[in-house]
């Protein structure tokens, strides 16, 4: 019984998510003047960068164990 609440409570805690708008202003700015590429190339070259530097970390903790 005490799974069955928590997880009818816990999908009453995600219903809330779902009652949000379609859109804010700032999303439809940017889609509209066409600055939300920009925005996801941003996000994208941070991304890489982060993957990068923690496959070169790996790499370098690689050789120190075998040594």
């Amino acid at each position: 019984m005490k799974k069955f609440t928590a997880t009818f409570l816990m999908f009453l805690l995600t219903l809330q998510l779902f009652a949000q708008g379609t859109g804010s202003a700032i999303s439809d700015t940017l889609y509209s003047s066409g600055k939300i590429y920009v925005v996801v190339a941003c996000v994208l070259v941070i991304l890489l960068g982060l993957l990068f530097f923690l496959f070169t970390i790996e790499k370098r903790l690689k050789k120190l164990e075998k040594k």
